[in-house]
């Protein structure tokens, strides 16, 4: 996934990852030295101004971002993917908060908006619809990553969103990934496919002085991988399609 994502409800999925990961303290945290706890009191200054320079590249919830065909994409909706991107580089060692890294990570937010704007438009015309008992399945899988509604409720209102938001970016999520394994499927992938990305990979790896696994223990995620690939560049070049014919009018 390069250039568009079409992750929904980041800011309550950051929430429920970190609850998920720090709720227990162990014996060894409780135990420790002088020296590491100093440490561990400049990692988090460390992670609490990358938080801030994070913060700053937000934007006013109700400012128009962008309209695309008459449709309005809010600060909200740009808050959110943009806070999935920022966590995206962060997890490849990237910094997002530097200067020319802010400016693509603004430039892709925005691409991202714009694409998922125009591919939803797309679903409603060709008349996909969702069952609200889909919106309800999902949201109740959402809530089992809390012990009881009052730390869901607390979550999502630390995530900025109150409840009708979250139930229209899950059927938002829902519609679009029908709609593209529907209309933009990634197609066949060929032995010989797997067998080319195999071989490049084992030259990497071995490049690296590291063991090579057999093709057949690494066959399924190949395959995998290359069927993302796919379906990414047939859902970029059916974006592009829609944009020709599409009014797009960039606010900020």
């Amino acid at each position: 996934m390069k250039k568009m994502m079409f992750t929904l409800i980041t800011g309550l999925m950051a929430v429920v990852l970190a609850a998920c990961g720090g709720n227990e303290e162990s014996k060894e945290t409780k135990n420790d030295n002088k020296t590491k706890t100093a440490e561990t009191d400049q990692q988090k200054e460390q992670m609490e101004e990358m938080q801030k320079n994070l913060d700053l590249q937000q934007i006013d919830e109700m400012k128009t971002v962008a309209i695309v065909n008459d449709k309005e994409i809010l600060g909200s909706d740009y808050n959110s993917a943009l806070t999935s991107i920022q966590g995206q580089m962060l997890q490849m060692g990237q910094d997002p908060t530097s200067k020319e890294a802010a400016e693509q990570v603004k430039s892709q937010t925005i691409d991202s908006l714009v694409g998922q704007t125009l591919l939803l438009q797309e679903a409603d015309k060709k008349g996909y619809k969702i069952q609200e008992a889909d919106i309800n399945k999902h949201l109740d899988e959402m809530k089992k990553q809390f012990k009881t509604e009052e730390e869901f409720r607390a979550a999502l209102k630390k995530s900025g969103m109150d409840m009708k938001t979250l139930e229209t970016q899950i059927a938002d999520d829902i519609n679009l990934k029908q709609y593209v394994e529907k209309e933009v499927p990634a197609g066949e992938i060929t032995d010989k496919e797997i067998q080319k990305t195999y071989d490049e990979y084992a030259e990497q790896e071995k490049s690296a002085g590291q063991e090579v696994p057999k093709l057949a223990e690494v066959k399924p995620q190949i395959e995998q991988s290359l069927r993302q690939q796919k379906q990414q560049e047939k859902i970029v070049q059916q974006v592009n399609e829609l944009k020709k014919s599409a009014k797009i009018d960039i606010k900020i």
